[in-house]
């Protein structure tokens, strides 16, 4: 398929930033996803409805989203980083990142805790959401004890790890840079980006680090701040992916380019990855070991599929500017902020419900997004909160849209 110039404009190029949103949004889903699963896995509330489909969805979301948004990260981090200075690069990922991890953390903590302890009750009678929430804001007493950990928060604490990671790598290289031959790596990363052969390649690199894994999927590393090393790799690998694709000019259209094998591969993938998660807590299976392996090999193919996909397909339908997806992809950042605690309440709130599984999902995600957008226009928009997230601060389109129309009015 034909590879269509990129319309940017500063430094916004309007496709990666519907990707990003997408990779958020995919979050919320994932996460009011959980509760309908057919197994209980320790989540807040389990509903009444349930679906294999659930399972199936999570499974391959899973496997792609978290990467995809790493990757555009480092994209957008190479980006930045040649257009201010690297003085100016580490103040905006402090302020933008480091801010928000931790000022977030002591609003959501607590609240997440609420969902948990009013969760439990509910699967035992009636749930009791005053005292669940001063049980969960109790919590704020025991600190030090758990301090910034324990929320989906994780991954800004890991997008700084890796980003101060890339900058004293990048410190070490260009110390290096007389000493060393650039053009090989050059080399090898452009024909990575190349045609499916390339994905083969990179999947089987991280077949490597998803056997460390503690489970056969990407673990979620939200219990301590001490890195979790195969996650940490993970992730950076995505990262540094990223920033080479903007760095070496022609490769993310390379990487990008969409081709029938692509769409074979990912689909073989995705059904060899479902088929054989069953067997994984199956110790005692004689083909234990090499099932382990096929499942890891699928589902990196998966992996690395999805997100080169993902950005194929992004690149051909929102590479032009739509208010709508742009006004979409600066609130995501809030919207993946604050919403776990607000699926976990609706979720506890649906869960006994004589409803399907899908109509609660789609409610549940639908009054999540709707609720955090009314927030986000009204509060965070037009405040110095919307500058921290976006880096500028925006009017809000309610209250101007309002504005206009008495303004208009004869």
């Amino acid at each position: 398929m034909m590879n269509q110039p990129t319309v940017a404009h500063g430094s916004r190029i309007y496709y990666l930033d519907a990707l990003r949103a997408f990779a958020l949004m995919l979050g919320v889903v994932f996460h009011a996803s959980i509760s309908f699963l057919p197994i209980y896995i320790g989540w807040a509330v389990m509903d009444v409805s349930t679906s294999p489909v659930i399972a199936t969805f999570m499974l391959v979301s899973h496997s792609f989203r978290m990467e995809l948004f790493f990757l555009i990260a480092g994209f957008f981090s190479h980006l930045v980083l040649n257009k201010v200075g690297i003085k100016s690069f580490v103040q905006s990922r402090l302020i933008k990142l480091a801010v928000p991890f931790i000022v977030a953390w002591f609003v959501l903590k607590p609240l997440l805790i609420s969902g948990w302890i009013m969760g439990a009750q509910s699967m035992q009678g009636e749930a009791q959401i005053f005292e669940s929430l001063a049980g969960g804001f109790n919590m704020l007493t025991q600190l030090p004890k758990d301090v910034f950990v324990g929320t989906h928060l994780w991954f800004l604490y890991y997008l700084l790890l890796v980003t101060f990671t890339l900058l004293i790598g990048r410190a070490i290289f260009c110390y290096a840079n007389s000493k060393i031959s650039v053009n090989f790596f050059k080399n090898t990363f452009i024909w990575l980006c190349k045609g499916a052969l390339g994905i083969i390649v990179l999947s089987l690199l991280t077949t490597i680090i998803m056997w460390f894994m503690s489970s056969w999927s990407v673990d979620t590393p939200d219990k301590s701040l001490v890195p979790n090393f195969p996650v940490y790799v993970l992730y950076f690998a995505f990262f540094i992916m990223g920033y080479l694709l903007h760095k070496i000019e022609g490769c993310l259209d390379d990487f990008a380019t969409l081709s029938t094998i692509k769409f074979t591969l990912a689909a073989v993938s995705i059904i060899v990855s479902n088929l054989l998660s069953g067997y994984e807590m199956q110790y005692g299976h004689g083909n234990y070991f090499f099932i382990k392996i096929g499942y890891l090999v699928s589902y990196s193919v998966m992996m690395w599929t999805l997100v080169s996909i993902s950005i194929g397909l992004f690149k051909c339908w929102f590479n032009k500017p739509k208010k709508f997806i742009s006004y979409i992809a600066d609130a995501s950042y809030w919207i993946y902020l604050i919403h776990l605690p607000i699926v976990i309440f609706l979720q506890i709130a649906v869960a006994e419900l004589p409803w399907h599984w899908s109509l609660k999902l789609g409610f549940v995600v639908s009054v999540t997004l709707c609720l955090s957008l009314f927030i986000y226009d009204l509060l965070i928009r037009p405040t110095i909160i919307g500058w921290v997230l976006n880096a500028k601060q925006k009017p809000s389109y309610f209250i101007s849209k309002i504005h206009t129309a008495k303004i208009n009015r004869p």
